[in-house]
């Protein structure tokens, strides 16, 4: 796989995997190098901020928080898990409140990322943009070139870090709201997205 990040300048472009050559966001070319390498691409990357999110804001609109407080780590874990279980097209994840306030932070810091998304007949490329505070939303590549303002989310992903500091835990949801997607393609990405933006 092959990725690029944007880094907390908004102009350079840090390599974090493989080698690779590409064409993003509307034309300006990158040119992939090993780790820790930096390059500048032709002109600044548009941001959108107008994009509607799906899915709740707050993870108090998901769960009570009062109601939690007093339950174990695992009690909570449990709950979260059950929840999503049944539920169509929405997953949900846990993780160590490190990871959690680590995916976060460098998330704040290179706010995009770029995944490719494999098929039988080729692969597509999708770009991931974080909002502060919790949120990233994952679009189709093509459609953010041709015009970020129209480029119609698939999937949004939440990291809710309410409990970091008094339970060490970080509750991860993942709403699909595009049929572009499949459904485990989505799940996937989520997974993908959380373990990149950890990784040392």
């Amino acid at each position: 796989r092959y990725y690029f990040a944007k880094c907390v300048d908004g102009n350079h472009f840090r390599h974090l995997r493989s080698i690779k050559t590409a064409n993003l966001y509307g034309g300006a070319e990158f040119t992939a190098f090993n780790s820790n390498h930096s390059f500048t691409p032709k002109f600044h990357v548009p941001i959108r901020t107008n994009f509607s999110f799906a899915g709740p804001r707050k993870l108090d609109d998901i769960i009570k928080l009062d109601l939690v407080k007093d339950k174990s780590i695992a009690e909570i874990s449990d709950m979260w898990m059950t929840y999503h279980e049944g539920k169509e097209k929405v997953h949900g994840l846990v993780l160590n409140g490190s990871k959690g306030k680590s995916v976060l932070s460098r998330a704040a810091q290179c706010p995009f990322f770029v995944h490719p998304v494999f098929r039988e007949e080729g692969h597509f490329m999708i770009v991931s943009q974080f909002q502060t505070p919790n949120h990233f939303l994952l679009a189709f590549l093509e459609d953010y070139q041709m015009d970020p303002a129209r480029a119609q989310p698939l999937l949004t992903i939440s990291v809710f870090d309410d409990l970091v500091d008094s339970k060490d835990l970080a509750l991860v949801r993942c709403d699909i709201i595009n049929r572009g997607i499949e459904e485990d393609e989505g799940y996937k990405l989520c997974k993908y997205l959380i373990d990149d933006y950890s990784e040392n």
